[in-house]
């Protein structure tokens, strides 16, 4: 299997997208046309950027080979190639769920293993 990919939800919106079996999108997600997905290399930018201090979050580890010709991979951030998937999220293809606590710098502790 490849190395996964990542969503940052709000613990409600996971809560919610969970009882459904799948993700819509978050209102910037719907806004855009896709579902923004980071590498484990972009996480730390993508929590800084558009989720910076914010409490209550999970990740969301994906299997990307699971998500098959709705995922894309295309310039965005500062020229860098970032995942986008044009289709719901089937929560199938998560791997795994961890909480997104705060560090005493309030930025977000990445769980062991997802190295950035």
């Amino acid at each position: 299997m490849a190395e996964p990919i990542y969503k940052v939800l709000t613990e409600v919106a996971f809560t919610e997208s969970w009882s459904q079996g799948r993700f819509e999108g978050s209102a910037d997600d719907v806004r855009d046309g896709f579902i923004h997905l980071s590498a484990a290399h972009q996480l730390e930018g993508t929590l800084a950027v558009h989720f910076g201090g914010q409490a209550g979050l999970v990740l969301l580890a994906v299997d990307a080979g699971r998500l098959g010709a709705d995922l894309k991979w295309e310039t965005s951030r500062g020229g860098t190639l970032f995942p986008h998937l044009y289709a719901p999220l089937d929560l199938a293809a998560v791997l795994w769920v961890e909480p997104l606590p705060l560090g005493p710098n309030s930025r977000h502790i990445l769980p062991e293993g997802v190295f950035a």
